[in-house]
């Protein structure tokens, strides 16, 4: 009986953040759109992907479309687990850094002097920081953030060279980290904050939404984990639609967003996405043909930018609540990208526009 109340109360208290996180609604000094017609998109068509959209476990899902708000679902100013978004945060980093003299693409561990406990392998720290940025440095040590398919999934140390097979790697991404942080004299979290938040005018993201999680039973080198929100997503999200310019100042170079978004290495068994440097890029029809790509994170966290739209998504699933796990309320990324295919579908076209004004 006692079990069955606590079951009980849980659902009640999840019912009700969903409720919550589906309507409260803050101000932004994010633009809008006066109306979807007037933006060339229909009402019907949004509000048939707002219906899907309830269906889902999602809790924000934001659209911005010629650089205003073309959809606001959910409570886009809650800065939630961004997961492994946070990797293309850091990629944005790397790219702003990289003409300079502390980071080169093909640095090795062995001359950047990186180890691990228990230590790499000569072969090991042959691996250069484009490797780590692809997933295919072949250091398949323990990482810290590792979920139990990636511990499953990792292939026994030293049976792939460096650059020859891609695993999405924890282990490479931390490292990232790492480096970064040695080899800038700085701290990753502030430099964010001071090159990119600061800047493009986020709105809800502070350091007291960073933390270095430390697992030593796993590796020496900590995971970096963001809390952010939708909306400040989006303003990343843009940054890149708009190749790194913001407000007539370039922060990151041009031809960085160019090369990190650009396939890199193949990944086995999946049927949209190839790698780039920490973002995943389409590289199969539909989503190809639009130039999407996408920075992705566990449970359905996304920024996924269409440049051929002049379009940013973003897709959050709030993995905060400790019942959150006990009732796996994630987004797969069909059900994702099937959201986005709504919202690309409710753009009105060429003749449907030109029918409006004869109306």
């Amino acid at each position: 009986m006692v079990v069955g109340f606590i079951f009980i109360s849980l659902i009640a208290l999840t019912a009700y953040y969903i409720f919550f996180s589906k309507n409260n609604v803050k101000e932004t000094t994010w633009e809008a759109h006066e109306s979807p017609e007037e933006a060339g998109f229909s009402s019907e068509r949004l509000a048939k992907a707002r219906s899907y959209y309830e269906a889902l476990n999602s809790t924000a899902f934001m659209v911005i479309y010629d650089g205003k708000v073309l959809v606001s679902w959910g409570d886009v100013s809650k800065n939630t687990n961004a997961h492994s978004v946070r990797k293309s945060f850091l990629s944005a980093l790397y790219g702003i850094h990289m003409k300079g003299e502390q980071l080169h693409l093909n640095d090795t561990l062995e001359t950047l002097e990186i180890d691990d406990s228990p230590p790499l392998t000569y072969l090991e720290k042959q691996a250069t920081i484009r490797h780590l940025l692809t997933s295919t440095s072949g250091v398949y040590h323990e990482a810290g953030e590792e979920s139990w398919r990636m511990r499953r999934n990792r292939p026994g140390r030293e049976t792939h060279e460096a650059g020859s097979h891609f695993y999405y790697n924890n282990w490479d991404f931390n490292v990232l980290g790492t480096i970064f942080n040695k080899q800038t004299n700085l701290d990753l979290f502030k430099e964010f904050k001071e090159a990119i938040a600061d800047p493009i005018g986020m709105e809800d993201f502070t350091l007291l939404n960073t933390t270095y999680k430390e697992e030593p039973q796993f590796s020496i080198h900590p995971s970096y984990l963001f809390q952010m929100s939708a909306r400040d997503m989006a303003r990343f999200g843009q940054l890149y639609l708009q190749e790194g310019a913001w407000a007539g100042q370039q922060l990151i170079p041009k031809d960085w967003i160019k090369l990190s978004t650009t396939a890199q290495a193949k990944v086995p068994n999946n049927a949209i996405y190839s790698y780039g440097y920490m973002w995943w890029v389409a590289t199969e029809s539909p989503f190809s043909e639009l130039g999407l790509y996408s920075a992705i994170g566990r449970y359905g966290q996304s920024i996924d930018i269409i440049p051929e739209k002049n379009m940013v998504f973003v897709h959050r699933v709030d993995s905060n609540p400790r019942t959150f796990r006990l009732l796996n309320r994630s987004v797969n990324q069909e059900q994702r990208l099937r959201l986005l295919e709504l919202i690309l579908e409710a753009q009105l076209t060429k003749e449907e526009l030109m029918e409006d004004e004869r109306s």
